[in-house]
């Protein structure tokens, strides 16, 4: 076999956002004209809006990438009749850039695994073209598959699946972990594909000892150049190469031999395994102008608001916050960050409900404490005949605008118009 000419890209996530826009634009532009797009929709095949993601796929082709792109739709090897199937094949036979995304890895393997489609990604690949597998889809094409539904969602004992394999056919020997920095478990460990770290550990130490694991941050792409041999990082994260105990990390920007992923090089800086650092939300800090860097500043700009108890400021970060997640919706930015951003925005609300529900409703009721035992001492001078006393309150009432009503049962206060 001929030496292979094409691309295999790795996504941590985010394969539809405005993260990978000029990733998409710079692989395209490196395919031979006129490099025909496909998605595949196997890996959401199971669920109901299939035919949705498929055309959120296009419609962000069209118009964030410009360039087009059709669909391949092999949702179930069981329901496709056999005209369909063979019309998905030719499809992806055709295509220069092949993209497939969210779902479930497990379900799509069994789907492929009935046809030729694992050829078929191989040999585009081979002649220069190049696949695309982001998220759910990243997880498939390694030795060895983490079945994440099964053991998340329906809580079975940590296992693996077998993969595809797309990889050892070109001598890389590894499993993909998307979602390696995940946080949407708030308080508690989602990191490494929603498994955290215990059931994570015990994952790799069923691993064969020849086998590593490829960590992908989330919005982050590992771009692997076959005819070059070498890898490339971009996005937003880092991607961790671990092997035997021990492993690298590669920051966006890095380049380095396809020799590493396919554990040769044996000079490499390689570190102890160590934990990532406790659970947090996205740091997006080092691109200016980020969304998550918004967030977070129109975050520290209501809290400042509250505590002077300005108001302008306070309404004015909250109306800036949600006008910064409906552009961010419309700019196809992270679903995670916007996510999470509305949540900063429902707890903002929620302080601000919390702050009205403990504050005095009128300058009266403020002043209403004050008041009342101030009158209570000018009763008690009143009855031990001290005059003087008791009108030096009045007097001290009368200038601050409140008047004082005396009657034989009560002094009754309130405040000058």
């Amino acid at each position: 076999m001929s030496s292979p000419r094409g691309f295999i890209v790795l996504m941590g996530s985010g394969e539809l956002t405005a993260t990978m826009v000029e990733v998409h634009k710079e692989l395209l532009a490196r395919l031979p004209e006129p490099a025909p797009a496909v998605f595949l929709d196997t890996p959401a095949g199971f669920q109901l809006n299939t035919n949705q993601l498929s055309r959120k796929a296009v419609a962000y082709f069209d118009s964030h990438v410009q360039h087009p792109m059709s669909i391949a739709s092999f949702a179930s090897a069981d329901a496709a009749s056999s005209y369909e199937a063979q019309q998905a094949l030719q499809t992806l036979r055709q295509a220069a850039f092949i993209l497939i995304g969210p779902g479930s890895p497990t379900y799509a393997i069994r789907q492929w695994r009935q046809t030729l489609i694992p050829d078929i990604f191989t040999e585009r690949i081979q002649n220069g073209g190049c696949l695309v597998a982001a998220s759910a889809a990243a997880l498939t094409v390694g030795r060895f598959t983490l079945p994440v539904y099964e053991i998340y969602k329906v809580g079975e004992k940590p296992y693996w699946f077998d993969g595809i394999n797309i990889l050892g056919r070109f001598g890389i020997d590894l499993v993909v972990i998307p979602h390696w920095n995940n946080a949407e478990g708030g308080t508690h460990d989602t990191r490494f594909c929603y498994m955290g770290e215990p059931r994570f550990r015990l994952l790799e130490s069923q691993l064969p000892e020849d086998v590593a694991v490829l960590g992908l941050d989330e919005h982050t792409a590992c771009i692997i150049e076959l005819e070059k041999g070498q890898v490339r990082i971009e996005g937003l994260g880092s991607v961790t190469l671990r092997r035997r105990g021990v492993e690298k990390i590669f920051e966006k920007g890095d380049y380095f031999g396809l020799d590493v992923l396919r554990g040769l090089d044996v000079e490499g800086q390689w570190q102890p395994q160590i934990p990532i650092a406790g659970v947090a939300a996205p740091d997006a800090g080092d691109v200016e102008g980020s969304f998550w860097e918004t967030v977070r500043t129109l975050e520290s700009v209501f809290g400042e608001g509250l505590a002077k108890h300005d108001s302008k400021k306070t309404v004015n970060a909250l109306l800036e916050l949600d006008r910064s997640i409906w552009q961010a919706h419309q700019e196809l930015e992270s679903e995670e960050f916007i996510s999470q951003a509305r949540e900063i925005l429902r707890e903002q609300i929620v302080f601000l409900g919390v702050r009205l529900a403990s504050a005095p409703r009128s300058t009266a009721d403020c002043l209403a404490p004050l008041v009342e035992e101030l009158l209570d001492l000018r009763k008690y001078f009143r009855d031990k005949k001290q005059w003087v006393d008791a009108d030096a309150i009045r007097e001290c009432l009368e200038k601050v605008g409140i008047t004082i009503e005396d009657t034989k049962e009560v002094s009754r206060w309130r405040l000058k118009t």
